[in-house]
């Protein structure tokens, strides 16, 4: 996906409604015509052990099925959720909480099943047995 530069004020962002965690935005074009939908989401890594390889795993390939540009930020860094590596370097420990962003035409369901993988917990059996 190839990205056009921002000149002279040509884009310019129109706030939309807010719905619960969720917030929308989409792009505007100088002409008025609608480029890409912005959306984001906080999330609370629920997982014991942390966001580690496994989840991060699942993460970046559930992120890379979409067009859209997702992007998790943790304080003032912000990473690419598309790369395990970079999601790896956020260290997300349990109970550390994440902002989920999507840029693009299909944010807004990239953003849903980014959601629900965090809401299941990757799947992860917390198992206290095997602690």
């Amino acid at each position: 996906m190839t990205r056009a530069a921002c000149t002279c004020g040509e884009n310019r962002r129109e706030e939309g409604p807010s719905e619960g965690r969720s917030d929308e935005r989409r792009e505007v074009k100088g002409d008025g015509s609608m480029s890409e939908q912005v959306v984001s989401r906080e999330v609370v890594v629920g997982m014991r052990q942390g966001l580690h390889a496994r989840p991060a795993d699942l993460l970046a390939r559930e992120a890379r099925k979409w067009r859209s540009r997702i992007e998790l930020s943790k304080a003032a860094q912000r990473v690419d959720g598309k790369s395990i590596l970079e999601v790896l370097t956020l260290a997300a420990e349990a109970g550390t909480r994440l902002v989920v962003e999507a840029t693009g035409p299909d944010a807004r369901e990239a953003l849903e099943a980014i959601g629900s993988l965090f809401d299941s917990n990757f799947n992860e059996q917390q198992d206290e047995d095997n602690s």
